[in-house]
């Protein structure tokens, strides 16, 4: 163990790296699985992911450099290793934290990070991008898009490998297979590379016959021409479709992904043969850690949690809003034959696994495929069908088009249960929720509700089920609980709640900032100072009545939502009472005109001035003047 420490500990830069022979590279592979672990351990994180990656990271390190070469990590998730490799070894202690390093790349962060990733299935993409400028200005430089078998599933990346097998460019895609993505992979794809992966001799018989016909006297390259069917023939029998060859692409693999002499070889020999080649590398998830190999998908977004043990230091026994929604769903398909549920390769993080359970059939999980879920769920409710689409809000942004082309024109009654909306902390940018109203809202046909609590929420769905038009509802990741005892008003379209009558200052909160609001307003109650507080529950349509009621008796009206600003919930209320003549003073309250960082929730809203302090502070500065 002195020795494996020693090689951490001395490490300074790529040029180390480079030093390293096998016996080195395999040691150093140990001793950073192990920092990767217990600063997961520590600050949560994605662990399988990274794990799996560790070898594949020091061999492309090894053979390219990425002070000049360009690796693109699709979504970014296992990109721990690179960060340790690449100048952030020291700071690593600070991954995912407030200020610290980010958990994806991030081009702002390192010269080595050569694309800002977050999102699945861009990398291919982005690299035949770089590899074409680098073309058009005649510069020398490799491209690496390394993407995962999950993300292959998604209908981006097929563009890309289509465009990149037609160019012929120089561009390596490197698959990491490791035979699941977040949830287990579904389609055709997850099935073709199961083939490829029991049909490992391809890749040796095809380097045979080709010695074999080049070594033959006087025949040499006209046989090996004529020969190509012949080839051909042993590429079809040996792996049936050879789709990535079929569209243009040099196919070397599959390889073991944990051989890093083995990896290093294929890469020298794909940096050789020029145009797009595709290296097929088959990895473990959670490799060198039993829990994380064991439970890959519980261990690809960790909490922190016992290395001993494995389990999670953050025991939450409350409901999530995705537990109450599995739940929900699952009343309800039990009464009505025609509700079926669609996730995005989300069971699990949507809590639609009991839906899974119990409906098989009703039960549809389209893989990284946003768009074509929301098609899909369009020609379900058009042949009357009633489908929930559970989709993170930060994915949602994937299918923007089809929600208006395939649902909202067409009246379908698709409803879309949009979770984590609002700011999800540690992933930052690329992950928090906050453009969904501004999205969503311009949409014509479109219901757009917010729950503040529990009960609200379940009333919500049920709601939702009976409706005739689409509808959304968003809330926040985290715990679903009531926080007021008083029982749930009926959910009428368009209908807002007042949940304590004031005066001079009305403040207008939606979903998660309503329990913000209801605690900011009780302690200010507490010093005699009696302030309205409305939930809005609905976005789309605006409680209009109410709302311009409360206009003629208040001086002040706040709004507050865990939107963006612009286009949010605070600018359809700021429209109607400029549209009414308001002759008093508004203050929006939300997500700023800019893309907040990583950090805790709790950080994130105390900086943003959207804590239950800084509410206080606010009203408590406007009823000066009043």
């Amino acid at each position: 163990m002195n020795e494996l420490k020693s090689i951490l500990a001395d490490y300074k830069s790529l040029e180390d790296l480079k030093k390293m022979d096998i016996e080195e590279l395999n040691l150093f592979a140990k001793e950073i699985r192990q920092l990767i672990i217990e600063t997961v351990s520590n600050n949560g994180g994605h662990l399988s992911s990274n794990l799996g990656v560790v070898e594949l990271t020091l061999a492309l390190h090894k053979i390219f450099n990425t002070e000049r070469d360009k690796i693109i990590w699709d979504v970014g998730h296992q990109s721990y290793t690179h960060k340790i490799l690449t100048g952030r070894k020291d700071d690593f202690h600070t991954l995912r934290k407030y200020k610290g390093i980010s958990g994806f790349p991030k081009r702002k962060e390192s010269i080595h990070d050569a694309f800002d990733t977050g999102h699945s299935s861009t990398s291919i993409s982005a690299g035949l991008g770089y590899a074409l400028s680098r073309d058009i200005k005649k510069e020398d430089y490799s491209v690496v898009s390394v993407i995962g078998d999950g993300a292959m599933t998604a209908g981006m990346a097929f563009e890309a490998l289509n465009h990149a097998g037609d160019i012929k460019s120089d561009l390596i895609v490197v698959l990491n297979d490791n035979e699941m993505s977040i949830s287990e992979n579904v389609g055709g794809l997850s099935r073709y590379l199961e083939g490829l992966r029991t049909t490992p001799t391809y890749f040796k018989v095809k380097e045979d016959v080709e010695y074999i016909l080049n070594s033959i006297p006087a025949i040499g390259k006209r046989v090996l021409k004529t020969a190509g069917r012949a080839k051909d023939s042993v590429k079809y029998f040996l792996v049936p479709g050879m789709f990535f060859e079929d569209i243009g692409f040099k196919y070397f693999g599959p390889i073991d992904g944990h051989n890093i002499s083995e990896i290093m070889n294929v890469l020298k020999m794909a940096k050789k043969v020029g145009g797009p080649v595709l290296v097929h590398v088959v990895t473990k998830k959670g490799k060198g850690y039993k829990p994380a190999e064991k439970h890959p998908d519980i261990f690809h977004g960790a909490s922190s949690f016992d290395i001993e043990t494995g389990e999670s230091l953050k025991k939450n026994s409350k409901e999530t809003y995705s537990d109450v929604l599995g739940n929900t769903l699952v009343e309800l398909a039990e009464k009505d034959e025609n509700i079926v549920a669609i996730t995005a390769a989300m069971p699990s993080g949507t809590g639609l696994d009991s839906f899974r359970e119990n409906f098989k059939d009703r039960f549809f999980d389209v893989g990284i495929a946003e768009q074509h879920g929301v098609t899909f769920a369009a020609g379900l409710a058009a042949n009357g069908m009633k489908p929930f689409f559970a989709v993170y809000s930060t994915f949602l942004q994937r299918g923007y088009d089809q929600i208006i082309h395939d649902v909202c024109i067409q009246k379908l009654p698709v409803t879309f249960i949009i979770d984590r909306a609002g700011l999800v902390g540690d992933d930052g940018e690329t992950h928090h929720g906050v453009f969904d109203l501004s999205y969503l809202s311009h949409m014509p046909n479109l219901i757009i509700m917010a729950p503040k609590d529990k009960s609200e929420f379940i009333e919500m769905i049920k709601f939702s089920s009976k409706l005739e038009l689409p509808s959304a509802i968003r809330f926040p990741r985290g715990a679903c609980i009531n926080f007021i005892e008083e029982k749930c008003l009926p959910i009428e379209v368009g209908k807002s709640e007042v949940i304590n009558h004031g005066e001079k200052i009305a403040l207008i909160s939606l979903g998660k900032m309503v329990e913000v609001s209801y605690k900011a307003i009780m302690e200010l109650k507490e010093i005699g100072k009696n302030i309205t507080l409305i939930n809005g529950r609905f976005v789309k349509p605006l409680d209009e009545k109410l709302i311009l009621d409360v206009a003629k008796s208040h001086q002040v009206i706040i709004t507050l939502e865990d939107n963006a600003k612009i286009g949010g919930f605070g600018s359809l209320i700021n429209n109607l009472l400029i549209k009414n003549n308001f002759k008093g003073k508004v203050i929006n309250i939300s997500i700023p005109d800019e893309f907040v960082e990583h950090g805790s929730v709790e950080k994130l809203y105390e900086e943003l001035g959207m804590d239950k302090e800084s509410i206080k502070n606010i009203i408590l500065e406007n009823l000066v003047d009043l």
